[in-house]
């Protein structure tokens, strides 16, 4: 007797089965051909229930955790108002001699909490527990994450996108291709023993909404999986995330290095709110490594954060190169990798400890919801995770499951981005009205070769400057017909962003350039319309200034 219950082991602890002499005692109930059909899934009680009026059937059922009924439940699916119709699992009969008549199909209240059991026709041998979400060999990591190695099968990040987290492991029950979306608050107890039992660690639970949800792990598992990351942690925001990380990583009178271009709302934050915790912040540029060298020597520095690529300049990050620096230090390493995504760049397997993302970009990818993730060791993700639950910013199980969704185009997606932004970028950097272009996939970006070695795809963001001032960066914009004046970039549709109007129009000129925002600065979204009509408007609008 095989029971495969690895699948559960994500959330529920392993099922306990009846020894198999117990099975082969009464394997052989006497169901006439007539009503051979109508047994053929027959439920299985559990919970208290069992099969009343045929001697010994009991003894076929499974035994779950307590805690595996109270999650599953009809009246847990009730609270969670979307779940769908779940998937009631039966037991499959395949003997048709003998009367099964008296026999109940199951008890009511907990049917939903109930395993399917195949029996080969005379045996005395129960074959695996049947996955009603696949063949399953994941492995539990003791934070909710699917260990990457139960995708082997799976040759590419393509194929990660559209099936880790659901078809392998998944742990609400239901034969739904998709995710039900689990819309509840809290989870309830059917008895304090139970409570109890979660408080001092036998059985487990998400307990608040606040803490986890399911449809929001089975995001965890899929990013997990795509980033090769032991554990992944989601959040409202991929602001949120970062800040997250900060206060729960870096200590009163810590120390951060960061770089000069990154998104402005997180340098804001380094800059302006970190020190009034007493934590001091280096910046340097993207390519100095002797900055960072010195920083680490000087200081006691806790963490290393940056974008790879950054915004706006798309400049990279030898992230092989400062993790080892930094490792030597006892300094984490966390890369920004938006603009890049799972698919174009591999932040941990280059060395980086944590990778952030704002999943309303790439991730999500059709600028419909907000949401932000970490990615890393269970150990550090743990830290961040107990962090997370003081202060809340937690990702509502609708917008995780417009992620799920959205990421099962992700690979489609982030192709054609990427070979629309690199054949784009080289036709504006040979147009005589653009006086510069910052693409990494670009020979004269200035970190070209450090690019191809650490990506795969350039990205779908292009950023140029206009031969222009402001005004007549104004008319190009206004002249586009496809992309929507509008911040962020990573959907499917094309989005044009002035910086120095939609980011720093609130500080003066020079301020601006202080920071390298120049008035005639683009960054450009390519999203997934067809190349020639981009070209054609992109042209179009360059011949109006």
């Amino acid at each position: 007797m095989a029971v495969s219950s690895s699948c559960y082991a994500r959330v529920f602890p392993p099922f306990e089965c009846r020894s198999e002499p117990e099975f082969s005692a009464t394997l052989k109930p006497d169901i006439p051909s007539s009503n051979a059909g109508k047994y053929r899934r027959t439920f299985a009680g559990i919970g208290g229930s069992s099969f009343s009026g045929t001697s010994g059937l009991s003894s076929m059922i499974l035994r779950f955790p307590p805690n595996f009924v109270r999650q599953l439940s009809t009246k847990a699916r009730r609270n969670c108002s979307n779940i769908g119709v779940a998937q009631i699992v039966a037991a499959s009969w395949s003997n048709k001699e003998g009367d099964f008549s008296g026999v109940p199909a199951a008890t009511a209240v907990d049917a939903a909490a109930i395993a399917a059991v195949e029996i080969v026709n005379d045996s005395s041998e129960v074959d695996d527990v049947v996955d009603v979400v696949g063949d399953c060999k994941t492995n539990s990591d003791g934070d909710g994450g699917v260990e990457f190695s139960s995708y082997d099968f799976l040759s590419s990040d393509g194929s990660l996108a559209i099936h880790a987290g659901e078809r392998l492991g998944r742990g609400i029950v239901t034969d739904a291709i998709t995710t039900p979306v689990v819309n509840t608050s809290a989870y309830f107890f059917k008895k304090t023993a139970d409570l109890l039992d979660f408080k001092e660690g036998r059985q487990t639970s998400f307990e608040y909404g606040r803490y986890g949800n399911p449809t929001s792990q089975v995001l965890e598992d899929k990013i997990s999986a795509l980033e090769g990351a032991e554990s992944t942690m989601l959040l409202a925001s991929g602001m949120c995330a970062s800040i997250v990380m900060m206060l729960a990583l870096v200590p009163a009178g810590g120390h951060i290095v960061t770089t000069t271009d990154c998104y402005r709302k997180t340098r804001m934050f380094i800059e302006n709110f970190l020190p009034k915790m007493g934590i001091k912040a280096t910046v340097i540029d993207p390519a100095d490594v002797e900055g960072l060298k010195s920083a680490l020597d000087q200081n006691n520095v806790t963490l290393f954060f940056t974008e790879s690529p950054t915004n706006p300049f798309l400049r990279c990050v030898d992230i092989k190169l400062v993790s080892d620096l930094c490792h030597k230090k006892g300094t984490l390493v966390c890369i920004d990798g938006t603009f890049a995504s799972p698919l174009n760049q591999k932040a941990l397997a280059l060395g980086a400890d944590l990778v952030v993302h704002s999943m309303t970009k790439f991730i999500g990818g059709h600028n419909d919801v907000l949401g932000g993730c970490i990615s890393g060791s269970l150990k550090l993700i743990s830290a961040i995770r107990n962090m997370h639950h003081i202060l809340g910013g937690t990702l509502n199980p609708n917008a995780a499951y417009l992620i799920i969704r959205g990421m099962k185009t992700l690979h489609l997606r982030v192709q054609q981005q990427n070979t629309t932004a690199m054949r784009m970028a080289e036709v504006l950097e040979a147009h005589p009205k653009v006086k510069r272009v910052y693409y990494p996939g670009l020979p004269s970006h200035p970190e070209h070769e450090l690019a191809k070695r650490q990506m795969t795809g350039f990205g779908g963001v292009v950023s140029f400057e206009i031969d222009g001032d402001l005004m007549d960066t104004i008319k190009f914009v206004d002249a586009l017909k496809i992309a929507y004046i509008a911040p962020s970039f990573g959907g499917c549709e094309s989005i044009v962003d002035q910086p120095a109007i939609m980011s720093y129009w609130d500080l003066s000129q020079s301020e601006r350039l202080a920071y390298g925002i120049s008035d005639n600065l683009i960054r450009f979204s390519f999203g997934v319309e067809d190349f020639e009509d981009l070209k054609a408007d992109m042209l179009q609008a360059l011949e109006a200034i």
